[in-house]
C-alpha cells in the first residue's frame, strides 16, 4: 500500500472547561446556584464576596438616569416600597392598552412594547454583583421575607412535645410517647408498627420485646389524645375514625350521622373515594340519605394531620425575575419593569490583596498554579454575569411575547415554544431550556416558573391559535361556575369551548382536567 500525506479541512465542537461551566451554570437553580458559589468560595482564595456598598452616584438613580433608553423611562421613578434595582439589569417596556375594555383576545398580540430587549453590561474582570444592594436588615419597617417567616414556623414534632411536657408521665412513658412522636412522618401517620418499633429497641431479647411494645400501646393511646386530632393514626380509616370521635353532637340526628361515618370508615375505602352510595347503604344498614350526610361529613375532615406542619422553607420559591407595573406612559398604555432580583445576585470580586500579592511576585515555584487558580475566579464571575445576563435577555423576549397575559391575566396567554425565543435571541434551544427550567418570574398575577408561559396551540374558527394554557384557564372557569348538582362532562366543556371558537376535543379536555387536578362529572356532583 503506498503511502501519501493529504490536508483535510473539518469542523468540530470543543467544550472547553469554561462553556463547560457556564452551561452548566447556566441550569442551576437559585438555591443551587448558591450553594455552587459558596463550594467555590471555599476552594478558591483569589474569590470573595463582596460586602461593601455601593456609591449613590455610581449605582443609583443618576446612573439609570445616564442610560435610560428615551425620555419616558428616564422620568420613571422606582415606588419607595420596590428595592433599588441596577438600571442596567433592568428593561422597562410599555405595552399598548387601546383595546383594554374589550374583551381578551386568546390569539390578538397587542403591539407598542417599547425598548429593545437588550441589556448593557460593562463590569470589569475583577468584580461583578456589586450593584445589587443589600437588604437593610436595620429597618423596622422591613418585612420579613418568605425564608424567613418558613424557618420560624413550629414543626409537628415541636408541637407535639410541648404538648407532651404537661401530661403527668413517669420517665419511661415520657421517652415511649417521644420515641412515638420522632416516628411519625411529615403527615402526622405512624407508619411503622409497634412491633417493629420495639424490635429496634429490644433486639432478640423476647421479654424486654413485650415490655416495650406494651409501653409503645399505652403511649400511643396518648398520642391518640394529642393535637392535632388524628396524628398518631396507622393508617387514613383510622385518622378519619379518630376525628369522627372527638366529635360532640348536638342532637340525637347529628349522632346518628356521625356513628354511620364512623361504619363507612371501617369499610374498604375505596367504596368512599367512588363515592359509590349504593353498596356503601347495603353495608352499614342505613338510609340513602343519611349514608350522603355521612360522607360529606367525611369530606369535611383532615386526611393529613400533619399538613399545616410541614416545612415550608422547603417549598418557598424566591424569584429570579421581577415585572412591576410602572404606570402609564403618554400615550396611556402600562408600563412593566422587568428587572432581575436583587436578592439573588450574588456579590463576589477577586481579592485584590492576593491578586496584588500575585502580580509583584516572582515567577517561583507555584506561581502559574496561583495565576491558574486567579483566571479560573474571573472565569467564574464572568459566567455567572452572563447566567444572569441571560436570564434577564430570555425574561423580557418572554414578556414581549405575553404582554396581554401581564394586563388580562392567564386567559390572554398566546401559544409560544422554545423554538420562538431561540430564534429571536439567536440562541440554541437548548440554552432557552437551561434558562427556563426552575427559574422564576414574580408577575402581577404570581410568581411562576418561566416555563409555564410556554404552551401549545389549539386551532380557532378565526383561524389563529389559541394557546393551551388559556384554554385551561377557561375549563377552570367553567368548572367553578358549574351547578355543584348537574356539573359539566367533559363532552359539555368541550361544546361551551367551540362556541368560544376554539376546537377542543374531549379527550383534549380530560387531559387538560387532569393536569388541573378537577375530579371528574362523578365525584364533583354534590351529594
Amino acid at each position: 500500500m503506498k503511502q501519501g500525506l493529504s490536508l483535510r479541512v473539518s469542523q468540530h465542537l470543543a467544550l472547553t472547561p469554561q462553556l463547560q461551566q457556564s452551561i452548566r451554570l447556566l441550569q442551576l437553580s437559585t438555591l443551587e446556584l448558591s450553594q455552587e458559589i459558596e463550594q467555590m468560595l471555599d476552594d478558591n482564595p483569589f474569590l470573595e464576596k463582596d460586602h461593601e456598598t455601593a456609591e449613590r452616584e455610581e449605582y443609583g438613580l443618576d446612573r439609570a438616569d445616564a442610560v435610560a433608553q428615551d425620555d419616558d423611562a428616564a422620568t420613571d421613578t422606582v415606588p419607595d416600597s420596590a428595592p433599588e434595582m441596577p438600571m442596567d439589569r433592568v428593561t422597562e417596556v410599555a405595552v399598548d392598552n387601546s383595546s383594554s375594555d374589550a374583551e381578551p383576545s386568546l390569539d390578538g398580540v397587542a403591539e407598542g412594547w417599547e425598548g429593545d430587549g437588550s441589556v448593557d453590561f460593562s463590569p470589569d474582570d475583577s468584580e461583578w454583583g456589586g450593584d445589587a444592594p443589600a437588604r437593610n436588615n436595620n429597618s423596622s419597617e422591613e418585612v420579613a421575607d418568605a425564608t424567613e417567616l418558613a424557618r420560624s414556623q413550629q414543626s409537628l414534632t415541636d408541637f407535639l412535645h410541648r404538648q407532651a411536657l404537661s401530661l403527668r408521665l413517669s420517665e419511661t412513658d415520657r421517652a415511649a410517647l417521644r420515641f412515638l412522636i420522632e416516628s411519625l412522618n411529615d403527615d402526622g401517620y405512624l407508619e411503622d408498627s409497634l412491633r417493629s418499633l420495639a424490635e429496634t429497641l429490644a433486639g432478640d431479647d423476647e421479654e424486654q420485646l413485650e415490655e416495650l411494645e406494651h409501653r409503645f400501646q399505652m403511649a400511643l393511646h396518648l398520642l391518640h389524645s394529642l393535637e392535632p386530632t388524628g396524628v398518631g393514626a396507622r393508617d387514613l380509616a383510622e385518622c378519619l375514625s379518630l376525628q369522627l370521635k372527638v366529635m360532640d353532637p348536638q342532637d340525637e340526628e347529628a349522632q346518628a350521622v356521625r356513628d354511620v361515618a364512623l361504619a363507612i370508615c371501617k369499610q374498604p375505602l375505596d367504596m368512599l373515594a367512588r363515592r359509590d352510595v349504593k353498596r356503601l347503604v347495603l353495608a352499614v344498614g342505613d338510609t340513602d340519605l343519611r349514608v350522603k350526610q355521612a360522607m360529606a361529613l367525611i369530606a369535611r375532615l383532615e386526611p393529613k394531620p400533619g399538613r399545616r406542619f410541614v416545612d415550608v422553607e422547603r417549598q418557598v420559591v424566591i424569584p429570579d425575575v421581577l415585572v412591576t407595573r410602572q404606570g402609564l406612559d403618554r400615550q396611556g398604555a402600562p408600563k412593566f419593569r422587568v428587572a432581575l432580583n436583587p436578592d439573588v445576585m450574588p456579590r463576589l470580586r477577586v481579592h485584590d490583596i492576593y491578586a496584588g500579592a500575585l502580580k509583584s511576585a516572582g515567577k517561583g515555584e507555584g506561581h502559574q498554579g496561583l495565576q491558574q487558580r486567579l483566571q479560573e475566579a474571573r472565569w467564574f464571575i464572568k459566567n455567572i454575569q452572563q447566567r444572569f445576563d441571560t436570564i434577564l435577555r430570555v425574561s423580557n423576549a418572554i414578556a414581549q411575547r405575553q404582554r396581554n397575559f401581564f394586563i388580562h391575566g392567564e386567559l390572554a396567554m398566546r401559544p409560544m415554544v422554545l423554538r420562538e425565543i431561540a430564534d429571536e435571541l439567536g440562541l440554541h434551544e437548548s440554552t432557552i431550556s437551561r434558562v427556563t427550567t426552575a427559574k422564576y418570574m414574580a408577575t402581577p398575577y404570581g410568581t411562576f416558573e418561566l416555563k409555564y408561559f410556554f404552551g401549545s396551540g389549539l386551532g380557532t374558527e378565526s383561524g389563529h391559535n389559541a394557546s393551551s394554557t388559556a384554554v385551561r384557564a377557561l375549563i377552570k372557569q367553567f368548572v367553578a361556575n358549574e351547578n355543584p348538582k348537574k356539573p359539566l362532562s367533559d363532552n359539555q366543556i368541550s361544546d361551551m369551548l367551540k362556541e368560544q371558537g376554539i376546537d377542543c376535543a374531549r379527550r383534549t379536555v380530560a387531559k387538560y382536567r387532569e393536569a388541573l387536578r378537577i375530579a371528574p362529572t362523578n365525584l364533583r356532583k354534590a351529594l
